[in-house]
This record gives C-alpha cells, structure tokens and sequence, in this order.
C-alpha cells in the first residue's frame, strides 16, 4: 500500500527513513511530481524503472539540494557555474561531464559519462533532499510515457501499490518538467521547460543548438512517444471536428471544452497542462482530443513538446 505522508516534519523524517531504507517515495518539485529513490543504490534505481515501466537506456535526473552537492557528482565549467548561479535552484536540469569518484548507480546515467543533475526550489522538495542527505534519482512519478502528475493524486492514479509514499505538497506551480541544457559538448538544448531557452541563451550570450536523440537519450524527455494520454490526440486545431473533445487556449477557444488559459497567458496553461489533459482524457471517453495552436514563444516551446509528443503514434 502507497502511504501519503504530510509536507512536514513528521512527514519528511518518514520520507527520508524510506528513501535510506531502498524505498521510492514521490514528492512534489515546483515542475511536477518526482519519483524518488536513492541515486547511489543499483537496487533502489532499478525499483524507479520497474514500478515506472521506464526502459533502462532512458537516464534520469539526479536531484540534490544545493549546487555543492551538485557539485560532487558533475564537472562545472565556467557556463555551468555561470547558469547555476542564475537559475538555480529552479526547473533547470544541466547536463554535465560526470565525475568519475562520483559514486552513483550507473543505471542512473544509462552507463554514459555524463550526468544530468537539478536543484529543485520547491520547499519541500528541498527539505526531503536535505533531511536524506544524498542524491536523489527522480524521474516524473507517473508510468512511463504517460501524462506527468502535478498533484499527489495523479501519483496514486498511476502508481499505487508500486511505490512506498507521495508526499502530498499540493499543486505543482510550474507543471511542466524542467528545462535541460546540455553543457558536455556545445550548449544545446536537450528538452525545453520550465526556463525559456531565451533566457538560457541570454545567460549564455549565444544561441543554444537542438539536441536530442530519441534512438539514444542523453537526458530524459526526448522520446518520440511520452506524456500521452489514452486517447488521441490533434494539434492545432481552430475549429474541432465533430465528436473532438476540445482542449483549448485562449479567448479564441472560449467554447472549448477546456482551456488551459482562457487570457492567453503560457505561464497559466503550463501550469495546467498535464492536469488539464488528465481531466480531457477523463472526459472525452474515448474521443480524440483537439488541441488549440499554442505559441512557439517562452513558456509555450515547452508546452508545445509535450503536446507533440503526448501526439506521436504510440509504441
């Protein structure tokens, strides 16, 4: 049976005796849920892809407390320290040369020399990472290729009974996954998120190159097929076809079914995104789902990605 253990003290000691007992426990981070087990243990690591169904080529993201932690585990450059410094704790994930002393399960970066590593700023998320003391393997707590959770319930929904605890913090305010930046060869944008690319590459001084390979990922997020829901999906769509559940954006898209921000506003839909998808999959019972456009710009790169993605033909 999966416990739900409060945001607190109590709840957070409770968490962290589980994560140092080989346990997965889910907890919340500003971008979504997490699926947490201690990155150093093979055993706990391959519980995180045997309760997600996740395929072990797949990397995931080592969450630590604090950029001196992350610095234990991947090689800094100055880029990296300069990013660190701006957007950290947040939802960035780097992308970094992986230290070879650094002691993590190799499952975590699927045997390759590099090592994607986040702070995260939800609170909570930090209390966990602090009261466990260690690095934190954490992919989105749901199954894979699945819709991301934002809340506690999404959790249960998809993964209870395979995990020990969610830590219930509430809402996910950013709702979608971190951004990752690939600092191991060039600058390249591995999975736009939570940080625009704009920003990044305003940090940097350059424009950030495309990168990615769903055959062979170097970080997570870059699979053709992922945050799908059970139904299918359409994109950009204006005016649904008959029988369409609409999921839309904007004041154009006042009669749809959905709308992920009736004003426009990409900071409101991505917050909504993966919530909102559920709640269309839900309702549309068995119906396609079509899609409103949604900017190319900031916030809605990421949202785009998701949606492309949750739209590919299934596996």
């Amino acid at each position: 049976m999966t416990q739900v253990l409060t945001p607190d003290a109590q709840g957070l000691t409770a968490a962290a005796d589980l994560l140092r007992g080989g346990a997965l426990v889910a907890f919340p981070t500003e971008t979504v849920y997490g699926l947490g087990g201690n990155a150093r243990s093979d055993h706990a690591v391959a519980r995180i892809f045997e309760a997600k169904g996740r395929p072990r080529f797949n990397p995931l993201i080592v969450h630590v407390p604090d950029v001196e932690a992350a610095r234990r585990f991947a090689v800094f450059d100055d880029r990296a320290e300069r990013v660190a410094s701006a957007f950290w704790p947040g939802p960035l994930t780097l992308v970094l040369p992986l230290r070879p002393e650094a002691g993590l399960s190799p499952l975590v970066t699927a045997g390759l020399d590099s090592v994607a590593v986040r702070v995260p700023a939800h609170p909570v998320a930090r209390a966990l990472l602090t009261a466990f003391g260690g690095p934190v393997a954490a992919p989105s707590a749901n199954p894979s290729g699945r819709v991301s959770p934002t809340r506690a319930q999404h959790v249960i929904d998809g993964l209870a009974g395979r995990i020990a605890a969610v830590v219930d913090g509430g809402a996910c305010a950013v709702g979608v996954e971190s951004t990752i930046l690939g600092l191991v060869d060039g600058a390249a944008l591995l999975r736009p998120g939570g940080i625009p690319a704009e920003a990044l590459e305003a940090c940097l001084g350059h424009p950030l190159a495309a990168g990615g390979d769903a055959a062979r990922p170097s970080a997570p997020g870059q699979l053709l097929s992922h945050y799908a829901p059970a139904s299918a999906v359409r994109l950009g769509v204006t005016a649904p076809e008959p029988g369409e559940f609409w999921l839309g954006f904007g004041p154009e898209a006042r009669a749809a079914d959905i709308n992920l921000s009736e004003s426009g506003d990409l900071v409101e839909a991505a917050a909504n995104l993966f919530h909102d998808l559920r709640r269309a999959d839900a309702a549309a019972g068995g119906r396609r789902i079509a899609v409103s456009p949604i900017p190319e710009t900031g916030l809605g790169r990421a949202i785009n990605d998701r949606l492309r993605r949750a739209a590919a033909p299934r596996p």
